[in-house]
């Protein structure tokens, strides 16, 4: 066989959320992005290998589990009576993504809702494409695009274009929703958010095959569509499933993407890895605030009174909607307690370095999380403040968690 890529070969020391090794075969012909460790089939590479011969048949590699990756996650967001303005945030929030760029992050997530004052963020297109035009390497994605907002096609055009505008940088992360405000603000029906969900799930691999398709669904109905451009990923930018449940866990499964667990391990990851025929290739992305300081009474302070806002709107929102989450989001918040509940994206890391990599490889571990982004702007603060910190956790808490979690 001839090599697929060129890729070092070394011994695995097994990921502590993995312990069993699976089999993976390589696909020949395919090439991997130096930078990025995408191969062009859509997988991801930069894997530890141990080569095992199979006489007979093609090459196969043991893996242990998908690499480590790390960034920040932004909402765009401006409260009232803040000290600072929109433009201000936009502005500041591209810069901090340049930094965390610089610094070696590798991911920059965005997150989607409606409607509310401060000006959440409501289309992540635009600002993917400012970011993307401004980076070389670091990778986009949403935790959340509300599928039930967008028509599929559309979305699949836009993403096609992001992907060429980054250079097959781009991902995608999507859920239902579960905001009554948002989905009376589209004239929705609530009732229709699975429906319209699975079914843009669909359109959008139907989209990204290269081929002409044709689709009869309940809310959707295309006939010999073509969907250009091409996007630069083969099958289009991989996609991610929020799961709050044992069904949208099994729904992620079903449509063979990646998890944003937003719920219990028992009630989101297990029960996807338990649908799940090979996971090896598949990752696990959770939105985890960590703020490093060496006096946390002090520094800390201002963003938590931040984050106690953002804790209470997405309280509102949740009880508003009579959701099952309501329950998690009373217990969370970043003034009740430091200690973080496990896979809530309101829960905080807050401390030394130490510490910060003491709670995160538990976290890490206990959940087989791949890819943990951080908050890089809290509501009514500059986003430039969050900096120190999200230095000091790329260049102090980073390489020790790597070090402790891949050997």
């Amino acid at each position: 066989m001839e090599d697929p890529t060129r890729v070092t070969m070394t011994r695995a020391k097994p990921h502590p959320a993995t312990k069993t090794k699976i089999r993976v075969e390589v696909i020949p012909h395919c090439s991997m992005n130096s930078e990025t460790g995408h191969l062009t089939d859509g997988r991801f590479g930069h894997f530890s290998f141990l080569f095992v011969p199979r006489a007979g048949k093609r090459s196969y590699f043991e893996v242990m589990t998908p690499p480590l990756r790390f960034g920040i996650v932004h909402d765009f967001r401006c409260p009232p009576a803040s000290d600072i303005t929109m433009p201000q945030v936009y502005a500041e929030t591209f810069e901090q993504i340049e930094l965390a760029e610089s610094l070696g992050m590798e991911l920059c997530w965005f997150t989607e809702h409606h409607f509310i004052e401060d000006g959440y963020l409501p289309n992540f297109v635009p600002v993917a494409a400012a970011a993307a035009a401004k980076t070389a390497r670091i990778r986009f994605s949403t935790d959340i695009c509300l599928l039930p907002f967008r028509h599929p096609v559309r979305l699949a055009e836009d993403l096609a274009i992001l992907d060429n505008i980054s250079n097959g940088r781009m991902e995608l992360g999507v859920g239902m929703g579960y905001a009554t405000h948002e989905f009376q603000g589209f004239d929705i029906p609530i009732s229709r958010r699975v429906s319209l969900t699975e079914e843009a799930l669909q359109v959008l691999q139907l989209a990204w095959s290269g081929e002409s398709f044709s689709f009869a669904g309940k809310r959707y109905r295309f006939s010999d569509l073509r969907v250009t451009p091409d996007p630069v990923q083969p099958g289009g930018p991989p996609l991610w499933l929020a799961a709050t449940s044992p069904a949208g866990a099994k729904r992620a499964a079903t449509f063979g993407t990646h998890l944003l667990p937003q719920g219990p391990k028992h009630l989101t990851i297990d029960p996807w890895k338990a649908a799940v025929e090979d996971v090896s290739d598949r990752r696990v992305g959770l939105i985890r605030g960590v703020f490093v300081t060496d006096d946390p009474e002090k520094e800390w302070e201002p963003v938590a009174v931040a984050e106690q806002y953002r804790r209470d709107v997405y309280v509102g929102l949740i009880k508003a909607s009579r959701d099952h989450k309501s329950e998690v989001a009373d217990r969370s918040g970043p003034k009740k307690t430091r200690t973080p509940i496990p896979l809530n994206p309101l829960a905080w890391t807050v401390g030394s370095v130490d510490h910060c990599v003491t709670e995160l490889e538990q976290l890490i571990t206990d959940n087989g999380i791949t890819d943990l982004v951080t908050w890089g702007g809290p509501p009514g603060l500059a986003p430039s403040v969050m900096n120190d910190s999200l230095t000091r956790f790329a260049n102090e808490v980073i390489p020790k968690l790597r070090a402790l979690l891949e050997g």
